[in-house]
């Protein structure tokens, strides 16, 4: 006599679910447990706050007395962390139970707090796990979002106050490509880009952003006799559209802006619904000059977009720099106006 496979797997349902609610319990009270310890180490320091160095007296001298008992999980440097928590959390009810202490860890490190109210609406919204929340920060992609829209824009999107109305609010550029494992200085045919992506598709449907599904590669098209193979196509249920993909591992160039346009062209006469949006086309380009782009599109354009990609993570210097590159356009673009009479 012998089991049915069925009912086996019913019985490892109810353990696998048991143990992960086990250890969810666990990670909750041990992130309470920190949130409350914070709070005493607050409140003991705000009693003493007129007496010179005692918040970093009394740290020290709590470090000393439960590293021994309770391990480096209560070290000096731990238990400024506590601290740092209550204060960036004072009310035990702003707490998600859904983040772990890693998540907090990550959180609680960042000083600006519109940039805090995103990655914590963001995690929440998208479910990221600690690795992946910290993965973000780490590619600063809050900065990169502003880049193209306002902290308002940005934080309200997060929310989900408002759906993006345009691609660019949720689309980044550059994109951070670090997760492909490619080497920045070999070089690389399209296709190996486009492979490394297929392999990690998880990660860069993250990167991309929110609402986005895979749907094809190397897409082929027809057009009397012409065969045409589209890189990727994606399509983005928020943006309600397609999101067709070009692979440039070489400098932007107008023809390469003109081919995109083709594909866009094609999707909107022949793939899309009437009650879907028009198809957008993403470039995707080891470097570009953004007044070919300008110039080669027109004014209006909303479907077009020209995004780099970086095969490692930037320094927070870099994205310094990338963001007073857009604030010196927007002036030049003021001053223009202004000379202009408009």
């Amino acid at each position: 006599m012998q089991l049915k496979r069925e009912f086996i797997q019913q019985v490892e349902t109810i353990i696998a679910n048991a143990k992960e609610k086990a250890i969810r319990s666990v990670d909750t009270e041990r992130v309470l447990m920190y949130w409350q310890i914070g709070k005493i180490i607050f409140e003991e320091e705000q009693q003493g706050k007129e007496r010179a160095g005692y918040g970093e007296f009394l740290i020290k001298s709590l470090a000393i007395e439960l590293e021994p008992q309770f391990g480096n999980g209560f070290s000096y440097r731990q238990l400024n962390l506590f601290r740092q928590f209550y204060r960036t959390f004072p009310i035990v009810n702003a707490l998600r139970s859904q983040f772990s202490w890693t998540h907090y860890r990550t959180i609680i490190r960042i000083d600006n707090q519109d940039k805090r109210e995103f990655y914590i609406a963001e995690t929440e919204k998208n479910n990221w796990t600690a690795r992946q929340l910290e993965r973000q920060v780490n590619s600063q992609l809050f900065e990169r979002l502003l880049m193209s829209n306002d902290v308002k824009e940005v934080l309200a999107v997060a929310r989900e106050e408002k759906l993006p109305s345009d691609a660019k609010e949720i689309i980044k550029d550059p994109m951070i490509l670090e997760f492909l494992g490619l080497k920045r200085e070999a070089a690389y045919y399209e296709k190996d880009l486009e492979s490394a992506i297929i392999t990690h598709l998880q990660d860069f449907l993250l990167e991309m952003g929110n609402g986005f599904s895979f749907v094809s590669r190397q897409k082929r098209i027809h057009l009397e006799g012409d065969e045409f193979f589209i890189d990727l196509v994606f399509y983005n249920r928020l943006l309600q559209c397609f999101v067709i993909i070009e692979i440039k591992t070489s400098k932007l160039t107008h023809e390469d802006i003109g081919q995109l346009q083709m594909y866009v062209n094609y999707y909107n006469r022949f793939e899309k619904e009437d009650f879907e949006n028009p198809t957008i086309g993403i470039l995707l380009c080891a470097d570009k000059n953004d007044a070919v782009v300008k110039i080669t599109l027109p004014e209006n354009n909303k479907t077009i977009i020209a995004s780099k990609y970086q095969l490692y993570l930037p320094t927070e210097q870099q994205l310094l720099n990338e963001v007073k590159k857009e604030i010196e356009k927007l002036n030049n673009e003021d001053d223009k106006t202004l000379i202009s009479g408009g």
